[in-house]
């Protein structure tokens, strides 16, 4: 560099205003005032030393209010939040990655009037000391599952390693080689087993385990039959597997538990919808089981929790076992659940609650929502015959009739990839060259906010 332009790159520098000199000023005050002054000093030293660093390139000392504006952005986007609502246009109904099961708005309006002021979470009002948290869910899921007990955990792997810890930890557990599934996440049952402190014994092959199995593998040390629900896959063809009634059977002789994991956990049958019926936990208990568990924020349509059902000294050895503190759950996700749980009580949860809304909304009342979209776009879109999905790791390979408005567009990968830039972010599928938006999956309050995500791609793609 000549020393002519180091004096030029000196004196650019020394251009630049200090920092006390920016806060100064009447923008950067206003600023100040709306995200506090220490994320605004940060914020102003951190585009300072972007432009020193921009102007030892070569570059011009740039314009005041650039540089207000700089800020501006920074201080934006340390406040947006980095968790926000999306628009679930996929026609996958328990998007796991999407958030799962939208809650219902009783659950919401539960939230927010326990979350805002104190209540008897763990208190008793009549005896006027303390109670216990456990006891909140309790009444509503014995009733709905005919369970003798119950207890709600944070989630489904939660509440089957609280079931491995309390009955069998330094024990045996026999489960089918064809059950040792991978559930969300990558966890494996094996490598939860293993935290649990039990020992995995496998039995039977991939596709064929016999009642048979279990009972030759039976030793002095066995202390659980698991059996884990296929929730997320599904094996065809030459099979057979030991029925929940045999394994009962089986365990009660031996003075066993028989720990049933539902995964999904659906309260309503869903063969009545079209689809392959769900276990549900009150035949899981019919049949023998002694403790069932499931989630959720599935099927059942409310707040992440692991739900465990069973007989009353069995719950209450999980009620007592340390682990259970650990995976508590807190005071919303339990006013949530209540609420959730309220709509299957009432029989109401088809209308109330948005995952079962879904899996029963009909072609012809789908049809007419993708054709109001359709009347508001302008472009090539058609409407199309598809399906829906369940998600979630529930009900693998069934599906729901649905119809599709389809955006035929010349780059579709590229204008899905726009329209995850609106706010809120639109997800869409891309099939066959076309870009489809299931209207089974988007909520109906959403929908103006999916004509306004649509056209502003639209405007995006096109350079406007």
């Amino acid at each position: 560099m000549t020393a002519t332009n180091e004096a030029r790159m000196q004196a650019r520098l020394r251009a630049l205003p200090s920092v006390d000199q920016m806060l100064a000023t009447a923008p950067l005050h206003d600023l100040s005032m709306r995200y506090g002054r220490p994320a605004t000093l940060d914020a102003v030293r951190a585009v300072l030393d972007d432009y020193r660093a921009l102007i030892r390139r070569g570059g011009d000392a740039p314009m005041p209010a650039l540089m207000h504006d700089d800020v501006r952005l920074r201080l934006e986007q340390l406040a947006r939040p980095t968790l926000y609502p999306a628009i679930n246009a996929t026609g996958v109904i328990v998007h796991t990655n999407l958030g799962r099961a939208p809650l219902s708005a009783a659950a919401l309006k539960a939230m927010q009037a326990i979350g805002g002021v104190y209540s008897n979470l763990e208190y008793d009002v009549a005896a006027g000391e303390r109670g216990s948290r456990t006891v909140h869910a309790t009444r509503l899921l014995t009733r709905l599952t005919g369970a003798e007990d119950a207890l709600v955990v944070n989630n489904n792997a939660a509440a089957l390693m609280l079931g491995l810890a309390a009955f069998a930890r330094g024990r045996e557990v026999i489960i089918s080689r064809g059950q040792l599934v991978e559930i969300g996440g990558g966890f494996r049952i094996p490598e939860i087993m293993e935290q649990s402190g039990a020992t995995l014994v496998e039995v039977g092959t991939t596709n064929r385990t016999r009642i048979a199995d279990y009972e030759n593998a039976i030793t002095e040390r066995t202390a659980l039959l698991l059996h884990v629900h296929a929730s997320n896959f599904r094996i065809v063809g030459f099979t057979e597997s030991a029925s929940l009634a045999e394994m009962a059977a089986l365990a009660k002789q031996r003075g066993l538990v028989l720990l049933n994991d539902l995964g999904s956990g659906a309260l309503l049958d869903t063969a009545a919808y079209g689809l392959a019926h769900e276990p549900t936990p009150g035949e899981s208990l019919q049949a023998g089981a002694d403790i069932v568990c499931f989630s959720g924020d599935k099927l059942l349509g409310g707040p992440q929790a692991g739900l465990i059902a069973g007989r009353k000294e069995t719950i209450a050895r999980l009620r007592k076992h340390p682990m259970t503190r650990a995976l508590r759950v807190d005071k919303v996700t339990l006013a949530a659940l209540q609420a959730t749980l309220l709509h299957y009580v009432k029989d109401e949860a088809l209308k109330e609650v948005p995952v079962w809304r879904m899996i029963a909304a009909q072609p012809d009342a789908l049809r007419e929502r993708a054709s109001g979209w359709l009347g508001q776009l302008a472009g090539d879109w058609e409407l199309v015959e598809g399906h829906s999905t369940i998600g979630g790791g529930s009900l693998p390979e069934e599906t729901l009739p649905t119809i599709l408005l389809a955006y035929n567009v010349a780059q579709p990968n590229a204008f899905a990839a726009e329209l995850r830039r609106a706010w809120p972010p639109v997800v869409a599928r891309v099939e066959h060259d076309q870009v489809l938006f299931d209207p089974r999956t988007v909520l109906p309050e959403q929908d103006a906010a999916l004509i306004a995500g649509i056209r502003a791609a639209q405007m995006k793609q096109a350079g406007l």
